[in-house]
């Protein structure tokens, strides 16, 4: 108990009290709460009750851009209700594929501070009614409120709550275990107890009989595993639904001597009764028992690949790939080792490499592919190769002592368009037996590897180019002024490969004076860069002469004028005088800066906002001059930043300026970052604009 207290602080026990709150209040078995991962493309499940935490596993790590329902609440910021598996079906066609189950399921967001942090998702069996009662939804929404309000107050209090390397499995309150007894073996029919891992925990005589196993050898075992001939996909998904739905779940299957047994299994919050009943005779019933090579795949498994196969759809870049297979296939396929690596100009790539030992990818890491190795071979040949035990293949390539003490190997080719480009490498602790069925999904699963990894190669290559030549269009340095503090940020969309026409700069203009510039430039596209570079470069040579502000932007929407293009830009520009203590600034339809003077109060200032450069050649734009004394600060920056979905752009910009006025005493380039990190936290998607974010504090230059 104490384990799971310390584990309940260290996740944020708000969220883990709420979660089992919620669901004594409406009675729904099971509750997940997820938490948004600002620092990556991910929600991810850090508290779930009702089901065992490997079982939840295949669903803990939800995409944010995904179109499924958790995603779907997070992003919104308004619940989903899902009254049962066609209206599933129907909105969320991935999740229905990947969780087949008769439920209902709600989810909550949690909201508070106009931030939301994550989500709560209840199932029920879908017989419930087609439609929450009030009192349903008002505890939940007070549920996540509490939830929301917690995760915000430790986020302020620079303690945030991060979900859990694997989610916390809450046990409900209340009594548990089964009750076995005499009076069970005097029952005709078998009786089995299972807790929800579908370990076996109680077997009556009959049903031992009706298995063919002693009790000996079947308690405190899975009884797919216990039993060779229940080893099917369709029965352990009939466990599954069970434990999911909590309805009742049956299924039928031959022992090796034909005769038929009816299962049905009943499912609480502590565990499953099953049922085995003889059912009749097979037609084949003299057909012999099945061999270990002839028993189907686990069910499980079948869906978590199909879940795998899904996320592996979505991922964009190589580390998005390695990361999904490397997180959610070993888990899946029980392996404690995973390595991927790539032929590459005669030479091994370790691409990624989990589980075993540092000295693995140090050895094989730029290694020819002359070299005698298993991994070489199946590159070579294309062809997979299994191992399992590891004690066959010590004498003929014994530099799999880098893997360190595994006993079983997978070596699948990753082919593509005719060619094998690398090798994905399995490793297991335990001799496993590779079934056929299991052999076949491998390959299945190395074919979605290999198109994954070179459609996120392609990806890579034309993000770096892209990137590229953004950042060369940025200054890499700021010019040092004394009297003048400064920090920028540039963060670019996290959709897509094209560049944006967000810019900023300073440029000094003697001593004393400098001129500050932000411009976005209309679009995502090499030419929208490639103007902002004009932009850029223009308002740079006309600051350079001494031109006022507004002369600057007048001759820069000249320029823009004459390249006879069809995009647009905004951009405000600002001369810094720190000798006389002020700042002159003309806007063309930019957002306003925002000054923190010295006394900490902030204000969004009010300039004339101009029309966008490129709009009107003729067009006039005014120069405001403002008070700039030692210890202010000016905030300049693109919509990135503040612009969000239904969120009015006023309440947006005073929220900036509320953050600035509160803000702590910290280095300039500690409150960039953090603006920037709040900014992509509330939006509620992938960020699809860029961030530019300029920051300017004057002191006196005497003091400097």
């Amino acid at each position: 108990m104490a384990d799971t207290e310390d584990s309940m602080r260290a996740g944020g026990g708000v969220l883990d009290e709420e979660v089992e709150r919620i669901a004594r209040a409406v009675g729904a078995h099971m509750v997940a709460g997820y938490l948004d991962v600002p620092t990556e493309p991910l929600i991810r499940m850090t508290v779930v009750r009702g089901v065992p935490a490997r079982i939840a596993w295949p669903w803990s790590r939800v995409p944010r851009a995904a179109h499924v329902p958790v995603a779907e609440a997070v992003h919104t910021r308004e619940p989903v209700w899902l009254p049962g598996p066609q209206e599933l079906a129907r909105r969320f066609p991935r999740t229905a594929l990947s969780f087949p189950y008769p439920v209902a399921m709600y989810v909550a967001p949690l909201v508070d501070g106009g931030v939301c942090w994550g989500a709560v998702l209840l199932l029920w069996p879908d017989t419930r009614p087609a439609e929450l009662t009030l009192r349903e939804v008002e505890e939940v929404a007070a549920g996540c409120r509490r939830a929301a309000r917690g995760l915000r107050r430790a986020f302020e209090a620079g303690d945030p709550v991060l979900p859990r390397a694997r989610p916390l499995a809450l046990e409900p309150s209340g009594p548990r275990g089964d009750p076995p007894g005499r009076l069970l073996d005097r029952l005709p029919g078998g009786v089995c107890g299972l807790d929800l891992e579908g370990r076996l925990t109680y077997v009556n005589r009959r049903a031992s009989e009706l298995l063919g196993r002693p009790r000996g050898e079947l308690l405190h075992r899975s009884l797919f595993e216990a039993v060779l001939w229940l080893r099917d996909p369709s029965f352990e998904n009939a466990h599954l639904a069970a434990l999911f739905s909590r309805l009742p779940s049956a299924f039928t299957a031959h022992r090796p001597d034909g005769h038929a047994l009816a299962f049905t299994l009943y499912t609480d919050d502590w565990g499953i009764t099953a049922t085995v009943e003889p059912g009749g005779l097979s037609a084949d019933r003299g057909s012999p028992p099945l061999a270990a090579s002839d028993v189907p795949a686990r069910a499980g498994t079948l869906f978590h690949l199909l879940h795998l196969a899904s996320g592996l759809a979505e991922a964009k870049s190589v580390q998005e790939v390695t990361d999904s297979l490397a997180e959610q296939t070993m888990p899946v396929l029980d392996a404690q080792g995973f390595a991927l690596i790539r032929e590459e100009e005669g030479r091994l790539s370790v691409i990624s490499s989990r589980g075993f030992p540092p000295r693995m990818p140090a050895y094989f890491d730029n290694l020819p592919m002359t070299s005698d190795t298993e991994g070489v071979r199946v590159i070579e040949s294309g062809t997979a190769s299994f191992h399992p035990s590891s004690a066959e293949m010590l004498e003929t390539y014994p530099d799999i002592a880098c893997y360190g003490d595994m006993g079983a190997f997978a070596y699948l080719p990753l082919s593509i368009s005719g060619r094998t480009i690398g090798c994905c490498i399995l490793g297991y602790e335990r001799p496993h037996a590779f079934l056929p069925d299991e052999r076949a999904e491998l390959l299945s699963l190395a074919g979605l590897i290999a198109q994954a990894l070179e459609r996120a190669r392609l990806y890579d290559l034309n993000a770096g180019a892209a990137r590229g030549l953004q950042e060369g269009l940025l200054p890499s340095s700021l010019p040092r002024l004394a009297g003048l503090t400064t920090a920028a940020r540039y963060r670019p969309a996290t959709r897509g490969l094209d560049v944006g026409g967000d810019f900023y700069d300073l440029i000094r203009l003697d001593d004393t004076t400098a001129a500050a510039v932000v411009g976005d430039v209309q679009g995502h596209s090499v030419h929208a860069a490639a103007l902002m570079g004009q932009v850029r470069t223009a308002v740079h040579t006309h600051a350079q002469v001494g031109a006022l502000p507004a002369e600057v932007l007048s001759r820069t929407n000249r320029l823009l004028d004459d390249l006879s293009t069809e995009l647009f830009a905004s951009c405000v520009y600002a001369c810094v005088d720190l000798g006389n203590r002020r700042v002159r600034l003309s806007s063309a339809g930019h957002p306003p800066p925002i000054l923190r003077r010295p006394d900490g109060t902030a204000q969004v200032l009010d300039l004339p906002p101009g029309l966008l450069l490129g709009v009107e050649s003729d067009t006039v734009f005014h120069t405001t001059e403002v008070e700039l004394p030692p210890g202010s600060l000016l905030a300049f920056y693109t919509d990135g930043l503040v612009e969000r979905p239904g969120v009015d752009l006023g309440d947006a910009l005073g929220a900036l300026a509320d953050s600035l006025a509160h803000a702590p005493p910290e280095p300039l380039s500690a409150l960039c970052d953090r603006l920037v990190a709040g900014a992509e936290r509330t939006a509620k998607e992938e960020n699809s604009d860029d961030i530019a974010l300029l920051l300017l504090e004057t002191s006196d230059p005497a003091s400097s």
